[in-house]
């Protein structure tokens, strides 16, 4: 597949600081994978800069290997989640239980299961992608948003929303190593079939030489301290 095509611009779907492990400023595909429309996917997360391996849990890294972590020690988890653009919703999957704390083995097997034997014909999208929203934001130009927090969708299909409304928060639902959001634009409103589309975050700011710069319609890598407060 080209890459050739411009990204499309659209607002940051959260507020404050935020780390993005799996983007596509970093690689392509950037989940590995081209299934579900996840191409040029990003996850966001939010961190804890001061400590080391910058950590997303405030419990110990033995905590996590032996214990697993609660949701609610997560910094992200809960998170308010905006509209990335103007539009219509699509989808609004709610109801999905989240797993009440996440476990490094358990979790590592569900995603390999998912990963390769996941069966659009017989199998629930929503064991993937957990609580989601789809807004069609133009002709062929979908918004996903998934692994939502159970009971936070705040938006119903056939509903117009405009960019920067609250829809959801932060989860931990469907296939999910910890809680985060996974946000990607597709051709199609069907998670199973639909193809990735490339985008870019209108503004934001970077954290760089000790200060924050402003960028513009820009692509956040693995290695960027980010932040946006909409004015």
């Amino acid at each position: 597949m080209s890459d050739a095509r411009e990204p499309i611009i659209v607002e940051f779907p959260l507020r404050g600081e935020w780390y993005a492990p799996n983007t596509p400023g970093t690689k392509i595909p950037s989940h590995g994978t081209n299934k579900f429309g996840s191409r040029y996917a990003y996850d966001f997360i939010q961190v804890d800069w001061e400590r080391k391996g910058w950590p997303g849990y405030r419990v110990s890294l033995a905590q996590y290997l032996l214990f697993g972590v609660p949701l609610d020690e997560y910094y992200c988890w809960g998170q308010d989640i905006y509209a990335p653009c103007d539009g219509i919703i699509v989808q609004a999957e709610d109801g999905y239980k989240e797993r009440t704390r996440t476990k490094l083995i358990s979790d590592m097997s569900s995603a390999f299961k998912h990963a390769h034997y996941f069966d659009p014909k017989k199998d629930d999208i929503q064991s993937v992608a957990g609580n989601y929203i789809i807004i069609k934001c133009a002709d062929n130009v979908y918004a996903g948003l998934v692994h939502l927090q159970t009971g936070s969708i705040q938006v119903s299909v056939d509903e117009r929303v405009k960019k920067g409304e609250l829809i959801g928060r932060v989860g931990h639902s469907g296939n999910s190593f910890s809680p985060h959001l996974h946000i990607q634009f597709m051709d199609s409103s069907d998670i199973s079939s639909a193809k990735g589309l490339p985008f870019a975050f209108e503004q934001f700011e970077r954290f760089k030489n000790r200060k924050w710069e402003k960028v513009y319609n820009g692509i956040p890598t693995n290695k960027d301290r980010i932040r946006f407060q909409k004015q």
